[in-house]
């Protein structure tokens, strides 16, 4: 049985020729914006119940996320 996935704020999911962004994610309820690719920013922003996000992904492929930037060392002067 595969491990369930946790939505979390911020995945990108490739859904057909679509990119799903979660841009806010409540205990009932999911805003995403939908890009025409994965670094976009532009796009239509859509809001639905958690329930119905979910049912949309269930073919929809997790992109990775990218790697944080690494800490920059800052010297006192």
């Amino acid at each position: 049985m595969p491990k369930p996935l946790k939505l979390q704020q911020g995945q990108v999911w490739k859904l057909g020729d679509d990119f799903l962004r979660i841009t806010r994610l409540e205990r009932l309820a999911v805003e995403y914006k939908a890009t025409s690719g994965p670094g976009v920013k532009a796009g239509k922003l859509h809001q639905v119940t958690k329930k119905e996000f979910c049912r949309l992904i269930k073919t929809a492929t997790l992109l990775a996320a990218a790697p944080a930037p690494a800490p920059k060392l800052v010297r006192p002067e």
